[in-house]
């Protein structure tokens, strides 16, 4: 069974939303509560970058291209880490994680792009 379970990502339109999840279900209450999290993304060829922290202390702190789009919140009680992503670019496409100490998300792909089908034919014959 997974320690760390993400969940939300998926494929959106530019100008779409998206709330990824993240539960760490082996961390303790007395770990989990005054711990910093984090969501991380990584796009293809790119380094792994910071996109949100969040502490019971200190607040929230956001990557200056997220600013205004991204909202990252906790819920002490279910271990839980969320970021509500609004406004989503085609430059936000990547593989997100989240973070607790050394702890990881597996990563969830967030795709942010205009998808077609390739067609299917109907017909109606009477």
């Amino acid at each position: 069974q997974a320690q760390v379970v993400e969940s939300g990502g998926g494929l959106v339109q530019p100008g779409g939303s998206l709330r990824l999840s993240c539960k760490f279900r082996s961390k303790i209450t007395s770990v989990f509560n005054p711990a910093t999290l984090a969501w991380y993304r990584q796009a293809p060829g790119s380094q792994r970058e910071l996109v949100a922290t969040i502490t019971n202390i200190r607040g929230t702190n956001y990557a200056d291209s997220v600013k205004g789009r991204f909202t990252i919140s906790r819920d002490n009680a279910k271990k839980t880490v969320h970021l509500q992503m609004n406004s989503l670019k085609p430059e936000d496409t990547a593989l997100y994680y989240c973070n607790l100490g050394d702890s990881w998300g597996q990563g969830i792909q967030v795709t942010v792009g205009d998808s077609w089908g390739q067609g299917t034919q109907v017909t109606v014959s009477p």
